[in-house]
């Protein structure tokens, strides 16, 4: 296995609850997303990288490991996201053996990479949270500019494995792009794979307001 020395961490928010996982959570966030996503929620996500400062895995992980004592009284830990964190599995990786095995450890993924990039870090994981934006090809392709096959692919395989009841799938109402009917199409797909556990939510998009 490669030791990465660097990546571009977009920051580090700390003594989160209720929104990352279990427990109070650090939400670590990665530069770098391969979607183009039109209402996105950290479009700062895509800033040249040529321009910012990157990181060691021991600089993370000390900044995280400060709330330790948290993390193991609430059932929480930390959360890696972005952009697409998967990118960077093989530095997250590194975090992680520093000693975070008793730490609850969540991925925030839009799940559009090689499961490989998965299967690097898998035994750490805890939770897996899935932003899929909607399981129709076209609608996804719009919505996003890039196709959906390397998800759907994942979620059959991560549907037969082990952490299947570790994954929240989240489907976003998003205005323009997609309906009621079609979350629920993109529900019973995902049920018929053997998923069970979804968040349903609407897009803000008034004012050029990206939250959920």
């Amino acid at each position: 296995m490669k030791t990465v020395s660097y990546a571009p961490i977009m920051g580090i928010d700390r003594l989160r609850m209720g929104s990352d996982g279990n427990g109070i959570t650090s939400l670590v966030t990665f530069y770098g997303c391969p979607l183009k996503c039109r209402f996105c929620l950290n479009p700062q996500c895509h800033k040249d990288l040529s321009s910012i400062t990157f990181s060691k895995p021991k600089e993370v992980f000390d900044v995280v490991a400060t709330d330790e004592l948290y993390y193991l009284a609430t059932g929480g830990g930390v959360t890696f996201g972005g952009g697409e964190p998967l990118l960077y599995s093989d530095f997250i990786l590194e975090v992680l053996k520093l000693g975070a095995k008793k730490w609850n450890i969540t991925i925030e993924t839009s799940l559009n990479v090689k499961y490989e990039q998965f299967d690097i870090i898998s035994p750490y994981i805890n939770e897996i949270i899935i932003d899929i934006k909607d399981i129709n090809t076209q609608i996804y392709e719009k919505y996003t500019r890039h196709s959906n096959t390397l998800v759907i692919n994942n979620l059959k395989r991560l549907a037969n494995s082990d952490y299947n009841n570790k994954i929240l799938i989240r489907i976003p109402l998003i205005a323009g792009y997609n309906t009621e009917d079609d979350i629920m199409n993109s529900k019973v797909f995902l049920e018929n794979l053997g998923y069970s556990n979804f968040d349903f939510f609407k897009y803000k998009t008034d004012n050029n307001d990206r939250k959920r």
